[in-house]
């Protein structure tokens, strides 16, 4: 076992990162947080069988699959590393997995060791405007890496709240705290990913949320098929960072109010 751990943000970044010459062990990331139940204690038991429940149901997914693909690969946070490498992106989907892997590590270990450094890839015109490590090579991911920055407790505390108020699901209380944070150190790409969460928890006067209503707009503009929406809602709106199944989760919600009718 290395004394250096990476945490991927999910199994398309793997095969980049395979590329490099990079020491270290390597978790891939494999929940959506952004979706679903959660509770504040990201340790307890019940967080994970809820997760684990609604994962199954929703994506229909068996749960001993849940458990070997997600829960088993967690338990390489148990490990002593004295480094631990997040990679994770700029969109909403990564930056709630981000809270949850800073919650479960703050829990988990003292502050003081091992050193946790963040590198996040934002639109880069280095990367031809990559919009994900997926896209990128050995070569790109070592570059990322040379300009990785380590947290301290300060953004650990910053996610802390962050990840508090993400679970709470209270719209004003996440605007006026929004409202009131200028410094973001480290994780500057936190603030624009909870404004795009902020808009999830608005409802407006149809009783739709943003995104529902981003997709009933998509579809009345003539997509009249789930991969001519996903196309068209991934180009526009790319701060969520929804893969289908996710987005499936609003358009059968959209069906289901009678809103909307798919082709296949």
């Amino acid at each position: 076992m290395s004394n250096i751990l990476h945490i991927l943000n999910g199994d398309a970044a793997l095969s980049g990162f395979n590329e490099t010459g990079l020491d270290g062990d390597v978790l891939v990331w494999r929940e959506v947080l952004s979706e679903g139940p959660l509770q504040e204690n990201i340790l307890s038991g019940s967080f994970w069988s809820a997760r684990a429940q609604w994962i199954s149901q929703t994506f229909h997914e068996n749960i001993d699959f849940y458990q070997h693909k997600v829960i088993d690969e967690l338990g390489k946070l148990n490990s002593d590393y004295t480094e631990i490498n997040l990679w994770f992106e700029f969109d909403l989907h990564c930056q709630v997995n981000l809270l949850g892997v800073l919650q479960m590590l703050s829990r988990k270990t003292d502050m003081s060791a091992p050193a946790i450094y963040l590198i996040c890839l934002a639109d880069c015109v280095q990367f031809n405007f990559a919009k994900g490590l997926g896209e990128l090579n050995g070569e790109q991911f070592e570059e990322l890496y040379d300009g990785r920055e380590r947290l301290n407790e300060w953004e650990f505390e910053l996610a802390t709240e962050a990840w508090q108020l993400y679970v709470q699901g209270n719209a004003a209380v996440l605007e006026k705290w929004l409202n009131e944070n200028n410094f973001w150190g480290g994780m500057p790409l936190l603030k624009p990913a909870l404004q795009a969460h902020l808009k999830r928890l608005q409802v407006n006067e149809a009783g739709l949320g943003y995104i529902e209503q981003r997709l009933l707009d998509i579809y009345n503009s003539g997509a009249k098929t789930r991969s001519s929406i996903y196309a068209t809602f991934w180009n526009e709106d790319k701060i969520f960072g929804m893969g289908d199944s996710e987005i499936d989760i609003y358009l059968d919600s959209l069906q289901q109010k009678q809103l909307i009718s798919l082709s296949i």
